[in-house]
């Protein structure tokens, strides 16, 4: 068992061969080719991941998507909401909700119009998985790794982003809320795609250390001010592509309650003159909340059976989720329009009591399932059958592709052949009634730490970031946190095991030798041949 880990390591470095790997002979280090009679999917362009291919559910979508067209006249809209630390258990459909003390209807209701899917992944923390979505390539090709902080240098300017894309299309972009892929002059979102924006762009840290529960910095008023003079954003900023961007003044425990009911304000107005203009829109609908500190809305204060912040918090996000559905349907477009409910991470489990919860072990931080499996709604009424649940494995990094797709974007043409886009189109899994997905496997990143593989319902864990010794593993969190690497990597089966509490790896040797191994070493031929802008470690 360990040459194969050895071969694999190899693989991922992109040094010389191994001799005597126990993966299949054909897939020498750095090959991009794969001999495993257990692996289907295939490579459609070189420097886009390998998918599965499904012929008659693709067909079945292309008639939908060409009757759509046909009765509208103009191509789908496009709506991302994207909650900021929401658990998967937070909410009513996937078993939080009303059984937690806070009802989510609106989002439930997305859940039973639609398609629920189990197997949504994030990366460990807010900045690399927004740049995924946005990119549809892992944080280890766009250098973005970890949470962007007080004025940190991050730059995303030299990715392609599918705003720009979709702009170029005959698209209106827009995004709205947290941005957090950097401050610095020319990665804020108008300058690197999109036409319009309303939101902060750095850390809700910057300006939450007044709130009464940061009592040791709000009740210091040297220190306090001494912090506020940091060179860290704390504006609302309003920008347009054409205009530039404008700050509307500083945000502050008593302005940032009300951030989401700004946020949802001008996605209601954008919606609306989008609609007006009849041009197909694009619009990134990103939540403040539920990151700690939570300050909800004065309506919203103690609405929820247990009365707290986060619960009253939750309950705002649902009914902004409420709104923003039902703007499209007066408008007469939902039927025209994609909807995406999803979160960007695991819970914040450093801030417990004030998180939210998930089934999985680990939470935010960590590649253990809390960490990264989140919540994955599609609403498109006519479009997606009503009631679909499904665990095919979904990535963020799809929605890249897959938004392209839709919008008649060809991606391909469109990508330099200088980059690896590691995003799948997932159309046709959207569309088709019984669609499969056509994601073979998931990849799990922890910064620069190659962290693991799923294939099917198999996991393995080449490392993992644990909190505590012994058997006090189950919390996560970005704080007090610790990387364990066993010397045979953990492997689990996460339908019987979904708290990866015991390893199957010797008991199931088969999967590593023709899934799981073979996966990896393909996966390391990509980064050999599009060398990614951070030095991926391994074990």
């Amino acid at each position: 068992m360990m040459k194969l880990w050895l071969a694999a390591s190899a693989a991922l470095i992109g040094t010389a061969a191994v001799a005597q790997m126990s993966v299949p002979a054909a897939l020498t280090v750095g090959s991009m080719s794969r001999a495993s009679p257990v692996l289907k999917a295939e490579r459609s362009h070189e420097n886009f991941e390998p998918a599965l291919l499904f012929p008659d559910q693709a067909k079945a979508a292309k008639a939908k998507l060409d009757a759509l067209a046909k009765k509208k006249g103009r191509r789908p809209n496009i709506l991302i909401l994207v909650v900021d630390d929401l658990g998967y258990g937070d909410v009513g459909a996937y078993g939080g909700g009303e059984a937690l003390g806070a009802p989510t209807p609106h989002i439930d209701r997305l859940a039973r119009e639609g398609l629920k899917l189990t197997s949504t992944y994030a990366q460990p923390s807010c900045t690399p998985t927004r740049a995924a979505l946005n990119t549809g390539r892992l944080p280890v090709r766009t250098g973005l790794l970890s949470p962007v902080l007080l004025n940190d240098k991050a730059d995303i300017s030299g990715e392609i982003l599918s705003a720009k894309l979709l702009t170029q299309a005959g698209y209106v972009t827009a995004l709205s809320g947290k941005w957090h892929l950097g401050e610095k002059e020319g990665s804020r979102p108008w300058q690197v795609g999109f036409d319009e924006f309303l939101g902060f762009l750095g850390v809700a840290n910057a300006y939450q250390e007044e709130h009464p529960s940061a009592s040791d910095v709000a009740n210091d008023p040297e220190l306090l001010a001494q912090l506020r003079s940091m060179p860290a954003s704390r504006d609302l900023w309003r920008a347009t592509k054409a205009g530039g961007g404008k700050s509307l003044g500083q945000i502050n425990w008593n302005n940032d309650r009300d951030l989401d009911q700004k946020f949802a304000d001008f996605s209601e107005d954008f919606i609306r003159r989008s609609v007006k203009a009849g041009k197909p829109f694009m619009l990134s609908h990103n939540f403040s909340k539920v990151h700690y500190f939570n300050n909800p809305s004065k309506p919203y204060v103690g609405l929820s059976a247990t009365k707290d912040v986060f619960r009253d918090s939750v309950i705002e996000v649902d009914d902004i989720v409420g709104r923003l559905t039902k703007t499209l349907e007066d408008l007469g477009v939902a039927d025209n329009t994609l909807v995406f409910f999803t979160s960007d991470n695991g819970p914040e489990e450093d801030s417990y009591p004030e998180s939210g919860v998930t089934p999985f072990r680990g939470a935010k931080g960590t590649t253990l399932e809390g960490g990264v499996r989140v919540p994955g709604l599609f609403w498109w009424p006519g479009m997606i059958k009503p009631g679909r649940v499904s665990d095919g494995l979904f990535d963020m990094m799809d929605m890249f592709n897959t938004t392209l797709s839709i919008a008649g974007v060809d991606a391909a043409a469109a990508i330099p052949k200088d980059r690896y886009i590691d995003g799948i189109d997932q159309t046709s899994f959207l569309l088709a009634d019984n669609g499969q997905s056509a994601r073979e496997a998931v990849y799990y990143y922890n910064t620069d730490q190659m962290a693991g593989v799923r294939w099917r319902y198999y996991k393995m864990a080449l490392s993992e970031i644990q909190v505590g010794t012994g058997s006090v593993r189950d919390m996560g969190g970005l704080d007090n946190a610790q990387f364990v690497s066993p010397i045979n990597g953990y492997m689990y089966n996460l339908y019987l095991d979904p708290k990866e509490r015991k390893s199957v790896l010797i008991e199931k040797a088969w999967a590593p030798s023709y899934a799981l191994g073979p996966l990896l070493a393909v996966h390391g031929g990509t980064l050999a041949k599009y060398p990614p802008k951070a030095r991926v470690k391994f074990r």
